[in-house]
């Protein structure tokens, strides 16, 4: 594949919107793979105390929630993963896929994007069209400190003929900005963020971010369908307990969705 159409990955631009989080890091940039997810699952680093972070220009496996497929073109996207490790003996870390979309939210703010939103449990919008997109995975544990590998890819420029496939339709950083920031700018405003906000997390779990996420809940108060599994639920959207769970007020009261298996449409 030509690399040389497109801006590749830069590690010293990376540390420097970094800043002084830098240390906290290790990242590898990659021209090319399969999943960054697949990647760190299969081979996680040595526990060192930093967050390990894989980045690919291009990944030709990419993965999002239920077995789809992350679309990926040179240039097009910024695809990366980061394994984060918590406390042992912590419980699964509910919420983890919010706090992810939180981070993206408050980084591309940052950068000058107007109309971020959020939609339960892994997916960032703006002005309802799909921006970025999230997917968790937990590090099998075999004796090893718990970990979760957290996967973000946020479109920056996509091609005219992506015909990528979204309810609402799909923006990118081009549309929102004219000219969106380098992708190891905006790996590194990230990763900031993802920082700070997992900080808080692991210190006081995902009810000191819960009012952040409400704030840019894209379906607040509207009329929803939730497409799981084993059932259709409808009500009107509440937003999300503390601990990341949907709230939906439904005929029979209100019921929480905890699955992370499931569709959200408006009704």
């Amino acid at each position: 594949m030509d690399h040389s159409a497109y801006e590749a990955l830069d590690g010293a631009e990376v540390a420097a919107a970094l800043g002084g989080d830098a240390a906290g890091f290790s990242v590898v940039l990659l021209q090319e793979c399969d999943s960054t997810n697949s990647r760190l699952l299969a081979d996680p680093p040595p526990d060192d105390g930093r967050v390990h972070v894989l980045a690919a220009d291009v990944q030709t496996a990419g993965r999002g929630r239920r077995g789809r497929v992350w679309q990926s073109w040179p240039g097009a996207s910024l695809t990366f993963s980061a394994l984060w490790r918590f406390e042992p003996g912590a419980p699964v870390p509910a919420g983890l896929s919010l706090v992810a979309g939180l981070a993206v939210a408050r980084a591309l703010e940052d950068l000058g994007v107007e109309g971020v939103q959020l939609k339960w449990p892994n997916d960032v919008l703006v002005h309802g069209h799909k921006l970025a997109g999230i997917l968790i995975e937990l590090l099998p544990g075999r004796g090893r400190t718990p970990a979760a590998v957290i996967g973000i890819g946020i479109n920056r420029r996509l091609p005219p003929d992506a015909g990528v496939d979204y309810p609402t339709g799909v923006t990118d950083l081009a549309a929102c900005l004219g000219q969106p920031p380098s992708p190891s700018r905006l790996l590194g405003v990230v990763l900031a963020h993802l920082n700070c906000l997992l900080d808080i997390y692991a210190a006081a779990g995902f009810g000191a971010l819960r009012g952040a996420w409400q704030q840019r809940n894209a379906f607040a108060d509207l009329p929803v369908r939730i497409l799981g599994e084993a059932e259709e639920l409808a009500g009107t959207c509440l937003g999300v307990d503390e601990d990341g769970a949907l709230l939906l007020q439904a005929a029979d009261g209100v019921r929480r969705v905890l699955s992370g298996d499931v569709s959200l449409r408006m009704a």
